[in-house]
């Protein structure tokens, strides 16, 4: 197996409060896109919510991918004034949320 040279993924699971509205979780996705231009960095920003029917979601019902260059970017990312600031005003918007960093790995079968 072999990792790919740098690339580091950051992905966040969350489930946002009931009161949050469906309008607020739009402005706050277009929020977190926004940080790819603001944070060099950050090379890419995909989302999604849970399609799954395992029903194995344990409550969960978005995901948020980045993509970095390293973890000295992720690490760079984490305390850029603009993530600051957005993960402050997101953070609160959530009732649950885990977040993984990973290096993905390529299997040579």
């Amino acid at each position: 197996m072999e990792e790919a040279k740098g690339v580091v993924k950051h992905v966040l699971m969350a489930k946002f409060k009931d009161e949050i509205t469906p309008d607020r979780i739009d402005q706050l996705i277009k929020g977190y896109a926004n940080l790819v231009p603001l944070v060099p960095p950050m090379k890419a920003f995909h989302w999604g919510k849970d399609v799954s029917i395992e029903n194995m979601h344990q409550g969960f019902t978005h995901v948020f991918e980045s993509t970095f260059e390293s973890l000295e970017g992720v690490a760079e990312y984490i305390d850029h004034p603009a993530h600051v600031e957005f993960a402050t005003e997101f953070l609160t918007a959530l009732d649950k949320v885990i977040v993984i960093d990973y290096k993905p790995t390529i299997v040579n079968l």
